[in-house]
């Protein structure tokens, strides 16, 4: 039996020496298109495609390898008496090995000004039914789809004359997920072309970025993987300049400061612990802002992460230096700032890209047995109707203070109460099952520093009892949703002590 390779890629990558290699292991090749036009100018014989079908290419190269002379000499089984019977009587050469990469789908996407037509035109069909043939029969037929196995091929036929069964069914594992990769970044675009929201199946990729020391605790394995074209603004495409490989916590804490503090158009500095901020600053500089969230809790910052919307210049950076930080995301580092911080060998210096568009994902959550899908919570207080519900209204100074607030108590495990002035966090109550909890646990945290603060509370209050606790403690002004039953009887309770308390109609449950 001849040996036989159809060879047709889009990235040409190392395919000129793996052709010579197959040349050299007594394979002939057959190719297509720019594909065999490539392969001839680098002095390697092939056979074109159009000899093997007896067929043109046509319609601009849609149709050239959609032909029974292609599927039935990569699907017919060698050791089958009947197929190789029907080969002879048609006249068709079996093929051993498949090498395709399909078009540039996803590169053609991600470009700015790509045209629907662009897009429709970069959607592979001979390319993925190729592969998908070849799989299927891979106990006959060696399929690749990845130049990185093209070394490991050419290794086992020099040595032994032909690829293992174990490789052949590595290699056919990784089409198949290549093809259903490709398939869903498909289905994605067009999907949103259609815009339809929830469609009757799902399909998501996504591609390995690293293989994690292990998960949230040493004995659970973990992966980290990211979203082909997602948003650039994200952890998944950090640029790391410094400090140890992230953790599985890191990046989750890593993400959740990011999310708080791209709220933030005036300079802002967040401080997050188990995916919660444990302090929230904003100045007219990074370094005020710094200090301010520093001070909101000096306790729990230390081992937290850093998030900043300005770049470190090296004053903030000698006060970062000073406190033991695991992360320190910004938007860069001034050479300064970087000979400071680069002296603690694992401090993880990040940076994001900040001018890159923030589109909100939709937020994908595992849970047994299947997946739940939202919309991110991106509702801000310019996009809520609010209504102030007490006799006195807030001074200018308390409604910028419940507007950080309210930036700020959607990023917080539910129950939520933040306590803050018009430029920091003051106390922070996270994850409580009653309200009332959360805010004593806020009060306590602030302080003496409570008088005059403000109240933001991610949910209504069932009763009026976090309205007296804050009111006992000091606080001037609350924001909330409202549309409890007895949101009459928490207004009564604020106008009792003077409280200007204001109803957004929105909740921001976070689980």
């Amino acid at each position: 039996m001849k040996k036989r390779a159809l060879i047709s890629v889009s990235d040409k990558t190392g395919i000129v020496e793996f052709a010579k290699g197959l040349k050299e292991a007594g394979f002939e090749i057959i190719s297509t298109g720019g594909t065999s036009k490539t392969l001839l100018d680098n002095g390697v014989d092939v056979i074109g495609i159009s000899e093997i079908t007896g067929f043109p290419e046509i319609l601009d190269g849609r149709v050239k390898t959609l032909h029974p002379n292609v599927h039935a000499a990569v699907l017919a089984k060698h050791g089958d008496e009947g197929h190789k019977a029907q080969l002879a009587e048609h006249h068709i050469e079996p093929i051993q090995l498949v090498c395709v990469n399909l078009y540039p789908f996803q590169s053609t996407i991600s470009k700015p000004d790509v045209t629907v037509e662009d897009a429709i035109e970069n959607i592979d069909i001979g390319g993925p039914t190729m592969l998908r043939s070849s799989a299927k029969n891979h106990e006959y037929v060696t399929v690749i789809v990845d130049s990185e196995d093209y070394a490991t091929v050419l290794a086992e036929l020099k040595e032994n004359g032909d690829v293992s069964k174990t490789t052949n069914r590595r290699l056919a594992a990784k089409v198949f997920r290549h093809t259903a990769a490709y398939d869903a970044v498909i289905s994605e675009y067009m999907t949103e072309l259609a815009e339809e929201e929830n469609p009757e199946s799902l399909t998501v990729t996504y591609e390995l970025k690293q293989s994690l020391r292990y998960g949230e605790n040493p004995h659970q394995k973990a992966a980290f993987y990211k979203k082909p074209l997602g948003s650039t603004f994200s952890i998944a495409e950090a640029k790391q300049l410094h400090g140890k490989e992230l953790s599985y916590n890191n990046i989750n804490d890593a993400d959740a400061a990011l999310q708080i503090v791209k709220e933030f158009k005036e300079p802002a500095a967040v401080a997050v612990k188990h995916m919660n901020p444990c302090g929230v600053g904003v100045g007219d500089t990074i370094l005020e802002a710094f200090d301010k969230a520093y001070e909101a809790d000096s306790t729990s910052i230390f081992g937290g992460i850093i998030a900043l919307n300005r770049e470190v210049d090296k004053e903030t950076a000698e006060k970062l230096h000073e406190i033991f930080l695991e992360i320190i995301i910004a938007p860069g580092f001034s050479k300064e700032a970087l000979a400071v911080l680069t002296s603690k060998k694992n401090l993880r210096l990040l940076t994001v890209d900040f001018q890159a568009a923030k589109k909100p994902e939709r937020k994908l959550t595992s849970i047994e047995g299947g997946l739940l899908v939202q919309e991110r919570d991106a509702f801000g207080l310019k996009d809520a109707e609010v209504k102030v519900a007490t006799k006195r209204e807030p001074t200018a100074e308390e409604w910028k203070a419940l507007e950080l607030g309210w930036k700020i108590v959607k990023h917080v495990k539910s129950n939520a109460i933040v306590i803050c002035d018009d430029q920091m966090t003051l106390g922070v109550g996270a994850g409580q099952m009653n309200r009332v909890g959360a805010a004593k646990i806020a009060l306590e945290q602030a302080g003496e520093r409570v008088a005059g603060s403000a109240l933001a509370s991610d949910a209504f209050f069932p009763m009026d009892d976090t309205v007296e606790a804050a009111a006992k403690a000091g606080v001037t002004a609350i924001i909330q949703p409202g549309g409890s039953k007895k949101d009459q009887d928490s207004i009564d309770k604020a106008d009792e002590y003077g409280i200007a308390m204001v109803f957004t109609g929105v909740r921001h449950f976070k689980h």
